[in-house]
């Protein structure tokens, strides 16, 4: 959504000016990422405040007028009554801020951001590419934390910022963790990877889970069953928590329902979790241009654990923009 199709959103709520704080809404609204305190005041006339140390950096990056962020108390002088805030807004920020604003709490950038460009696609295709093919070179061997260490330096070599989040590398009983953090034990099977790249801000998200024995294929083949089927589902017009539906009967059907401990997808983009949630409380209805994950998964506790991620973008025929395989050998 554009910067004046926002604006006109904000006058229907009753916004007169928005004060975004949040990086990632920054770098949307203006292609700069802030990497100190900086302001997006979003009004008729919008300007990017950023400290003086940043001012050159963000007058070459940002299309939007630049200024110099002084201090917050003087910005309140130039702040109309009616004022639209972030929910990430603390506390202790608008104590700073002081006035008496008439204060409105909306999500409406995040809400904007759920729909992808053909350039953020893009974006989050070469993230995803960059993440795969960091895979693919990876030796699986030694222990969690080593492999999860020369993955995330594979990722920078091959071209990412940084890793998208802490990478998950849960191997053996560990595996039946959905968000293990690594160990120094050795590698065993099953082994979950959970990881991520970033190109120009924008993050790929993506699991692979390697099997050995055969019990760990049955549980596995039940997954990518889920996930297959739930993929089939996503089309333009579709209830977010339905896509979830359609994932959890297949693994309640097997018998597993009570081990599938978490919601079968999120949105992805300058954010690793993004709106929408495919959850089974989540009614919004996807949209063409959305990118999500559809990443079901069975924990057995005390045993293993099995999950299988890809991304999918949302249109007429949806599209996974995964390329590697689901099925990966150690």
């Amino acid at each position: 959504m554009e910067i004046p199709e926002i604006i006109n959103q904000m006058h229907e709520e009753g916004i007169e000016s928005l004060l975004i704080f949040k990086p990632e809404n920054i770098t949307y609204l203006s292609g700069y990422w802030p990497t100190s305190t900086s302001i997006f005041l979003l009004k008729d006339d919008p300007v990017l405040l950023v400290p003086k140390l940043d001012l050159k950096e963000a007058e070459e990056t940002s299309t939007i007028e630049v200024d110099e962020l002084k201090s917050l108390p003087k910005l309140k002088k130039v702040l109309p009554v009616n004022l639209g805030v972030e929910p990430s807004l603390n506390i202790a920020t608008y104590q700073k801020l002081g006035g008496d604003f008439e204060i409105q709490v909306t999500d409406l950038v995040e809400r904007s951001r759920v729909i992808k460009s053909d350039q953020e696609i893009s974006h989050i295709q070469k993230a995803i590419n960059i993440a795969e093919k960091s895979l693919m070179e990876l030796e699986m061997s030694g222990t969690e934390e080593d492999a999860a260490a020369q993955l995330e330096y594979l990722m920078r070599q091959n071209g990412s910022s940084k890793p998208a989040f802490d990478t998950i590398m849960a191997s053996g009983r560990r595996s039946s963790f959905p968000h293990a953090s690594t160990s120094s034990e050795n590698i065993e099977s099953p082994l979950v990877i959970d990881w991520g790249a970033v190109h120009n801000h924008y993050a790929s998200d993506t699991s692979r889970t390697l099997i050995r024995t055969e019990k760990e294929e049955e549980i596995f083949d039940i997954v990518l069953e889920a996930q297959n089927k739930a993929i089939k589902t996503i089309k333009p017009g579709v209830k977010a928590s339905y896509i979830d539906k359609v994932a959890r009967d297949i693994i309640t059907e097997y018998g597993y329902g009570e081990s599938f401990l978490h919601s079968t997808g999120h949105g992805v983009g300058l954010e690793v979790h993004e709106m929408p949630s495919l959850s089974s409380r989540e009614n919004k209805k996807l949209e063409s241009g959305m990118v999500i994950t559809v990443e079901p998964g069975i924990y057995l506790e005390g045993r293993f654990g099995v999950r299988v991620e890809d991304m999918v973008l949302v249109a007429k025929r949806s599209k996974v923009l995964n390329n590697i395989d689901s099925r990966l050998s150690f």
